[in-house]
């Protein structure tokens, strides 16, 4: 049996119909840059999230940035984010200037760790970027009480928790500004780049709008130095189709995931992922721990079972961030999960068999 970590395709053919009217009336409308499909996108979008703003962008990276940019991130300023994540989180904060403050990670959730949060607050401090990772929120209650404390702003990354819930409210509506990436590989993926932005703040929304349209609300207005960061108009036509699948998949990809639970249980070599309180996890990554990990993963490859590691390198281990001099005793649980964690599959198009057969794989290799 051959199984991809990913099958965009199989998607696309199981919502073809729809997917191809709306690309079709974007052609023949001639609108390829805003008009009415993006405005209808951003207002279902953020009516989704009970948000009275949403910013479309070109992708998820210029939303983290743009935020950070209007809410006057600069030079002499600290950002406390993830060590563990993707590399936007980061790379973001020191484009405005500012210094990125890697946190070390939860080591159940894998989500930013509060307490090291609270230990790398200093007087420099101004944001907190809290990122979900792997389908899952973090300890949002908490870290919200901790920002409101130490009078600091409290951000979201929302690109790989799109719907994920802490205590019945949606990821990307706690903090005053929430970025969200719709990368092809994501929940709920364009056919391409594209991302956005929430907020409730009016004051901030209109300051986001115009900076990713050259300064500028309208043509030929550029009351500040601004971007280009637009969402096209094919992209959001196929994520109008999307968002009304996004719930529907969501409970497939938790399906999957209480399949490899069930499957997986007895497997002594395996950490399994941990849900956290009052969490509602979307599963957009199925993520297990081994210490032979690689091993497993080309085992698995051998059988036909294509995985992935998310991440290889923790963030202040990356040569990027060399300048600081970080060893692992620095981010003891990050260091750590570099060398143990494997994606496994998890898509809403896999099949039972699909999940069945990669257990009965990882069994087979953990009699070895």
């Amino acid at each position: 049996m051959k199984i991809p970590f990913l099958d965009i395709k199989s998607q696309y053919f199981s919502i073809k119909e729809e997917i191809d009217e709306a690309i079709n009336r974007v052609f023949e409308s001639g609108q390829f840059v805003g008009g009415e499909e993006v405005k209808s996108f951003e207002n279902n979008f953020a009516s989704y999230h009970e948000r009275r703003h949403c910013i479309s962008t070109a992708n998820g990276t210029d939303s983290l940035f743009t935020i950070l940019k209007m809410l006057g991130s600069s030079p002499g300023d600290e950002v406390i984010t993830p060590a563990w994540s993707w590399i936007s989180t980061a790379e973001t904060i020191s484009a405005t200037g500012a210094t990125p403050i890697f946190a070390d990670a939860d080591p159940e959730t894998f989500n930013i760790s509060v307490s090291d949060v609270e230990r790398k607050i200093s007087s420099r401090t101004k944001i907190v970027m809290a990122v979900h990772l792997y389908g899952q929120s973090c300890d949002m209650s908490t870290l919200e009480k901790l920002c409101i404390n130490h009078n600091l702003i409290l951000i979201e990354d929302c690109a790989q928790a799109h719907s994920a819930k802490q205590n019945d409210q949606l990821v990307g509506s706690f903090g005053i500004a929430s970025s969200f990436s719709f990368y092809p590989t994501k929940n709920m993926g364009a056919f391409g780049d594209a991302g956005c932005i929430l907020t409730n703040n009016d004051e901030l929304a209109l300051k986001l709008r115009r900076f990713v349209n050259h300064g500028g609300l309208t043509k030929d207005e550029h009351l500040i130095e601004g971007m280009n960061s637009r969402m096209d108009t094919l992209q959001a036509a196929v994520l109008q189709i999307k968002l009304k699948h996004l719930n529907h998949w969501n409970e497939k990809r938790m399906a999957i995931a209480s399949r490899y639970r069930e499957k997986l249980a007895k497997t002594e070599s395996i950490i399994l992922p941990i849900t956290g309180s009052g969490n509602h996890h979307v599963f957009h990554l199925f993520v297990i721990r081994l210490q032979r990990r690689d091993e497993l993963k080309l085992f698995l490859e051998s059988k036909g079972v294509n995985t992935m590691i998310h991440y290889p390198r923790a963030l202040p281990f990356e040569p990027a961030y060399a300048r600081f001099n970080f060893n692992e005793k620095d981010f003891p649980v990050a260091a750590q999960l570099q060398q143990e964690v494997l994606s496994l599959p998890c898509y809403p198009e896999m099949t039972d068999e699909m999940v069945d057969y990669i257990c009965e794989c990882i069994n087979e290799f953990n009699k070895h």
